[in-house]
């Protein structure tokens, strides 16, 4: 009988284990979300990947997800991500400040700092005063999103500015169309004065 009951049960117990699919080594638990968030961004949109005493911000356009990931871990995903992307090219900014961080007050700085450049894989990165980095993102916040993906990260100015421009019409692009714009105006003024 009790042999008879298991093979009825056995299907059940089989199917169950199948049900939920294992989590992928190279896609971390927050991956999908995070992926999600950051397609979603557009030009002129940010993304601050931030440590852990970032402040969250309370105004309209701002939202702020909590990642259990490290800010290193976390930038090396979303430079992934936006390199699949032909929608937008990122410009990278960390704190002038991260380089003047000693180790022996910040334990974990100089480690840290290596992890970092090798996740921004090549990317030309500037250097803004933080604060100024901070009041630069928030103050487009008025206009456009910012996404701030607020890691476990526990070192002073460890946190990653990201501001995204068209990946298909640079600036450099819009400032030359605008020039030739102007130039034509003036033409059109000056002939129709001259007329």
């Amino acid at each position: 009988m009790r042999a008879i009951l298991f093979l009825l049960l056995l299907p059940f117990l089989l199917g169950g284990c199948g049900m939920s699919r294992p989590q992928e080594a190279s896609s971390p638990a927050w991956g999908e979300v995070v992926s999600r968030e950051v397609n979603a961004l557009g030009s002129q949109n940010w993304i601050i990947v931030a440590e852990s005493s970032f402040p969250v911000v309370s105004r309209r356009g701002v939202r702020t997800l909590v990642v259990d990931a490290e800010v290193p871990e976390l930038v090396d995903f979303v430079v992934n991500e936006l390199e699949k992307s032909e929608t937008v090219i990122p410009s990278f900014s960390t704190a002038r400040e991260l380089p003047f961080v000693k180790n022996d007050r910040a334990p974990g700085i100089d480690e840290f700092r290596k992890l970092l450049k090798a996740s921004l894989q090549g990317h030309e990165v500037r250097e803004m005063e933080h604060r100024s980095l901070s009041l630069l993102a928030h103050s487009d916040s008025a206009k456009y999103a910012v996404l701030v993906l607020k890691t476990k990260s526990a070192l002073p100015y460890s946190s990653v500015f990201i501001e995204l421009d068209s990946g298909y019409w640079d600036r450099d692009s819009e400032d030359k169309m605008r020039r030739e714009m102007t130039s034509a105006q003036l033409k059109i003024q000056s002939h129709e004065t001259n007329n």
